[in-house]
């Protein structure tokens, strides 16, 4: 990736001076973001003129007008674009291809907009953070991820793929989503005998038969159970989380912080960790895409300072501690 003294080629013979100035957190309801300061401080350190921000966007073509700019510099996509912005996006790796969902976007040497996914690199973090000594005590167990949407797709990933969990329960009031999150998760095989093994609890009745999962990942906005689809979802939740054996159990949701979900686990016995965490595993594979932050005789990013500076704006905000 150019620095701020190289120029970006364009169309793979022309120079232009480089004009990026911008990283974004593009999504709906993303103004109460702690991110910001981090990046910020990131980018300072790293010597680059470049501006964190976080902008509401009401459509995807919002998103992309903004990503198409000559000033931008990097991207974070979040809800509701994850998988909707990929088609927009002029090539994605490998990985993309495999979860269906998109949450960063950078511009390749050639200027193009190149899309990757950094949630699950966020999603290990978070689960190992909690385990004792950092280790995967969750190997060889079920894990459980609440929700079926874009993030839902790296949290299967990461579970399976890093952390090796034998089954995948999943609990959503949608059956529809699950049943496109259970087609998707067949490209996840890493050989014919291993194979994520998902499966959707829809009953309260069937919680006594399944063995305890050891990580559990919330992957949904925080809202009270209503709809009867919804209240049995949460009982089957509350169920789980019941079990004598206790685990990890991880919300991404951080607005607020303190998730109704996270109050139950802490209500039953479990290891909680808040979402914003999630934001902090993912900052230097993310600046190695935007800046080459790390690589050959290039700055690294100052993680002890960046990661002191977002627990204090988690401490403080407003926007997510109530």
């Amino acid at each position: 990736m150019a620095t701020e003294t190289e120029t970006l080629a364009l169309n793979g013979t022309n120079h232009a001076p480089d004009q990026r100035k911008y990283l974004y957190l593009a999504g709906v309801n993303v103004m109460h973001s702690i991110a910001p300061p981090m990046h910020n401080y990131i980018a300072q350190t790293l010597g680059l003129p470049w501006h964190f921000i976080n902008q509401e966007c009401p459509t995807v073509d919002s998103v992309m007008e903004l990503f198409r700019a000559p000033t931008f510099a990097g991207g974070v996509v979040t809800m509701p674009y994850k998988k909707t912005i990929i088609p927009f996006l002029d090539e994605v790796d490998d990985l993309v291809k495999m979860l269906g969902a998109c949450n960063n976007v950078y511009l390749t040497k050639e200027g193009k907009l190149r899309g990757t996914n950094t949630d699950w690199r966020g999603i290990k973090g978070c689960l190992l953070s909690g385990t004792p000594g950092g280790e995967n005590e969750g190997r060889g167990k079920p894990a459980l991820i609440i929700g079926a949407g874009g993030a839902s797709r790296a949290a299967l990933y990461a579970l399976f793929v890093d952390l090796e969990c034998v089954e995948i329960y999943v609990v959503n009031r949608d059956a529809g989503e699950v049943e496109d999150l259970l087609e998707d998760s067949k490209a996840y095989a890493l050989s014919e005998a291993r194979q994520p093994k998902v499966r959707h609890v829809t009953a309260v009745e069937e919680v006594e038969g399944l063995q305890a999962p050891y990580y559990i990942v919330g992957t949904v906005p925080d809202f009270e159970a209503k709809t009867e689809e919804e209240i049995t979802a949460r009982r089957i939740i509350e169920g789980l989380l019941g079990k004598e054996e206790k685990g990890v159990l991880l919300d991404m949701c951080y607005k607020p912080r303190n998730t109704r979900i996270l109050r139950l686990g802490r209500e039953k016995g479990w290891k909680t960790v808040d979402g914003t965490g999630v934001i902090a595993h993912q900052i230097e594979e993310q600046w190695k895409l935007w800046a080459g932050a790390g690589e050959e005789d290039r700055k690294e990013v100052p993680k002890q300072k960046a990661w002191e500076i977002l627990r204090k704006g988690a401490e403080e905000s407003t926007a997510i501690n109530f």
